[in-house]
């Protein structure tokens, strides 16, 4: 008599169903949306007004005169608001990942430590954006410090262009430092001990086993880490809001531009009621950064996948 067999493979395909099923129910269906939304002009001013205008969103608004190059410049701001955190973010987070897990250190109370560093991020952003205000406002902590020493000439230091770019990206660099640490933390815990006492054994130091053991295999976590920070880099919206709605104004050659309004904050104008509401410039504007989002995604996801060598 034979012994039944249970087929484990199709019970991964009944949990795979609702994932699938919120997918594209909340995210591809939109996507499409704002696609086929984008070719058309919508408004809402009293009363809905819908009219096709073709490629015209993206010729008057995004490479015409029409939109004065905002979504660039937004998109500038972003980026570089973005690479502003994450550069300093992905060092400093692998400089403690590693030595958080050094067997030869063999730090003590390294649980603490990171329970602290994690912290600001189980802080919600609005309630940090908040924060940041009432310390760097006109009449705050800091700044009635240091205009007091004569240190800062102004007491309107939070709408200062430079500073409120570096001001949130550095809040957002001490938001997710925490989180990127114990990420890679646990990718470097999942490697095999066996190479370190091989290599501790050939006389390989901390560093040598770093760059030769811990970074090569670390990949897989490190492109985990770097497409989903770009992917939320480029969407950040709350801080900024909240902050200072984008208001400062930096000098770019000849340009003055908005040095806080992210490409999210520009697309949410004009979804807004009001006399700049058009849902088809907003729609095109999305798909910009949907397009950027993907190309910079995939140049990651390139640059660190595992290169198979060609055989005969």
């Amino acid at each position: 008599m034979k012994k039944k067999t249970v087929e484990y493979g199709r019970y991964g395909i009944v949990f795979l169903v609702p994932f699938f099923l919120i997918f594209a129910v909340f995210q591809f269906y939109p996507l499409l949306y704002t696609i086929a939304d984008s070719f058309v002009y919508t408004a809402k001013n009293g009363r809905q007004t819908v009219e096709s205008v073709g490629l015209g969103n993206y010729t008057n608004y995004i490479f015409g005169t029409a939109g004065n190059g905002e979504i660039w410049q937004a998109l500038l701001i972003t980026i570089v608001m973005w690479l502003l955190n994450f550069i300093p973010q992905i060092l400093l987070s692998l400089l403690l990942a590693a030595w958080f897990t050094d067997g030869q250190r063999k730090l003590k109370a390294s649980g603490a430590y990171k329970a602290i560093m994690y912290l600001p991020n189980i802080i919600t952003a609005a309630t940090i954006a908040v924060l940041y205000f009432n310390m760097f406002d006109t009449h705050g902590p800091i700044t009635s410090f240091l205009f007091k020493m004569n240190i800062i000439k102004s007491d309107g230091l939070l709408y200062s262009g430079w500073f409120s770019l570096g001001l949130i990206a550095f809040i957002q660099f001490w938001m997710w430092y925490g989180n990127t640490m114990v990420v890679l933390t646990a990718g470097i815990l999942g490697i095999n001990p066996s190479l370190y006492e091989a290599a501790c054994v050939d006389g390989a130091t901390s560093r040598q086993q770093f760059f030769k053991i811990t970074l090569p295999l670390l990949k897989p976590i490190l492109q985990y880490t770097l497409v989903t920070s770009a992917i939320g880099g480029l969407q950040l919206y709350d801080i900024p809001q909240l902050l200072n709605e984008g208001a400062p104004v930096i000098r770019m050659g000849e340009a003055s531009v908005y040095s806080t309004r992210t490409v999210v904050m520009l697309i949410k104008q004009y979804v807004a009621n009001g006399a700049t509401q058009n849902f088809g410039r907003a729609s095109a504007y999305s798909v910009v950064l949907f397009i950027v989002t993907l190309a910079i995604s995939m140049i990651f996801y390139i640059a660190t996948s595992e290169k198979k060598s060609k055989g005969r």
